[in-house]
């Protein structure tokens, strides 16, 4: 066994033994999420750093072992971190734990994978030849398929793992900053007016019209790269 494969079967050990120490289940949920607030807020304003970094590892961690709750730590990041600082953790650590899921796909369960999702995997083997980076930084953009599902099947692709990296970081940053400023506002609800605020009803028509700007805006790529390829 390669030292590579070594290396990832200890990271996956770490994360299931975090995981398993954390209980996210109990977590994920924005009911929780209220009611500490408050705490994690504090906490954060007395040690912003080691916040930053627990937070961001239990991101990492979530995403890499593909458990549901990205969705709300994205909000999370923006109610305790806000926008800016938000958008760059929960960015930065769902892009890490997408590419440590895509590295286990490629290099510990690719004939798993490959059972699993067969014709999937003729599909994004096939478009992804014909699309490149392309292909990933759309899948990204415009979530059809699921996430975890995109890390798995890519690691089945002959795509670098730094082009990997930075396409999922370009194409997931429009859709995680509209959550993040989602969660910036939620936090800020202290009473049925909150409600009726104008951030928050911003953010929501942000969350709706999202998809039609993003399927636009990729449209307009796709068809530029058409012409750059014919020209």
């Amino acid at each position: 066994m390669s030292k590579g494969k070594i290396a990832l079967i200890i990271a996956i050990l770490l994360i299931v033994g975090l995981l398993i120490y954390i209980g996210p289940e109990k977590y994920l949920n924005l009911e929780y999420i209220k009611s500490r607030l408050g705490q994690l807020i504090a906490f954060k304003e007395e040690k912003p750093l080691l916040t930053g970094l627990i937070f961001a590892s239990i991101y990492i961690a979530v995403t890499a072992a593909s458990i549901p709750g990205a969705l709300v730590l994205t909000l999370c990041s923006g109610a305790i971190f806000g926008f800016i600082w938000g958008s760059i953790i929960a960015l930065v650590s769902a892009t890490i734990g997408a590419t440590l899921a895509f590295l286990v796909a490629r290099y510990l369960f690719d004939d798993w994978v490959q059972a699993k999702m067969g014709q999937r995997v003729v599909k994004i083997r096939k478009n992804f030849r014909a699309e490149g980076a392309l292909y990933l930084f759309s899948m990204r953009l415009v979530p059809v398929i699921p996430f975890f599902a995109i890390n798995l099947l890519m690691g089945l692709t002959s795509i670098k793992t730094v082009t990997y990296f930075f396409a999922s970081l370009l194409g997931m940053a429009p859709g995680s900053m509209v959550f993040v400023n989602a969660g910036t506002q939620l936090a800020k609800i202290d009473s049925l007016k909150g409600l009726l605020s104008p951030g928050l009803i911003a953010s929501f028509v942000l969350l709706a019209i999202f998809p039609y700007v993003a399927k636009y805006v990729l449209t307009l790529i796709k068809n530029k790269a058409i012409k750059n390829k014919a020209g």
